[in-house]
């Protein structure tokens, strides 16, 4: 394994792909990555620079200033074997499907060094289902970012059925080496920590949408006033894009095979029309100007003021 972690390569440069590079090379680290789809990085950079800029260009965790100084950072490649060919860390991030993912570790670790770490950011599946694609399983893990741009620094941590302790102590180190912090899973679980909570809530709140019970807005409205966040569950899931959460749902599905667990039909009806949400302009709202953003959308805090 590698005795340090100093050049990280991320296969996959959708919107979570392209935040794991920023946050990366912001942080020090030479970081080149790849996408089979050309322009993947230039589309995800830009409205995530967006949704920056629309924070007032005060990230949580970067600030717009540092964010652009880190997106010209990244190097990127048209040839996977480029941008694994000295990697010390790689770390994948395409859609999730096990098949998909398998076969991608396959071609990783083919072409990367013997020392490298190989994590996935898969949001459900846990590694011990891909690590069988490759040679090294005892230099696999989980790496799960939630969404760094909305100060969401959080990466969980999870091995696999043969993932050394070495390899897990690197893995943590790392997290925290780019201001991220660990959520150490210590044994295994589909969905790790946070996001098996974070998907409990989206079960719940779709279901309830989709079978008629309430408004979307009015679960917002009282996530927004419970929690103090600037968007409710429906506003995150368009922020995440609704094709990775129809995704991530049909992989909990696949897992437990309880008819609870089918995403909605008419999640799946958004997304086969194109309402992905933030990054296609609509979803659970339209964007650039969604509702939740709207001064009315919740009453104010107390009594209006009388003449």
């Amino acid at each position: 394994m590698a005795e340090k972690i100093e050049k990280v390569a991320v296969v996959g440069m959708g919107i979570l792909g392209a935040q794991i590079a920023v946050q990366a090379a912001c942080y020090g680290y030479q970081v080149c990555g790849f996408d089979q789809v050309e322009g993947s990085f230039a589309k995800a950079s830009q409205g995530l620079l967006q949704a920056l800029a629309a924070g007032g260009g005060k990230g949580p965790v970067m600030g717009l200033a540092a964010w652009k100084e880190g997106l010209k950072k990244v190097k990127l490649t048209s040839s996977l074997e480029q941008a694994v060919a000295d990697a010390d860390l790689v770390i994948e991030a395409v859609p999730e499907n096990l098949e998909l993912k398998r076969k991608v570790f396959a071609q990783i670790d083919a072409l990367a060094p013997a020392p490298a770490i190989l994590a996935t950011n898969s949001s459900s599946i846990p590694i011990s289902k891909i690590e069988g694609a490759t040679q090294r399983p005892q230099q696999c893990l989980n790496l799960h970012f939630y969404f760094p741009i909305m100060g969401m620094n959080l990466i969980d941590v999870m091995g696999g059925s043969q993932t050394s302790e070495q390899t897990m102590q690197a893995g943590i180190a790392w997290t925290r080496s780019i201001g991220c912090i660990p959520l150490l899973v210590k044994k295994e679980i589909f969905g790790f920590c946070f996001n098996r909570i974070w998907r409990a809530v989206k079960r719940e709140v779709l279901h309830m949408w989709a079978d008629g019970f309430v408004d979307l807005e009015d679960v917002d409205r009282a996530w927004m006033v419970f929690t103090g966040m600037p968007y409710g569950p429906f506003g995150l899931m368009d922020q995440v894009g609704l094709d990775v959460i129809y995704n991530v749902e049909l992989s909990y599905f696949g897992d437990s095979q309880d008819p609870r667990d089918r995403p909605p039909e008419a999640l799946q009806a958004m997304v086969e029309r194109g309402h992905l949400g933030f990054k296609t302009g609509k979803g659970f709202y339209d964007y650039p100007n969604p509702a939740y953003k709207d001064p009315g959308f919740l009453p104010p805090a107390g009594p209006a003021a009388s003449d």
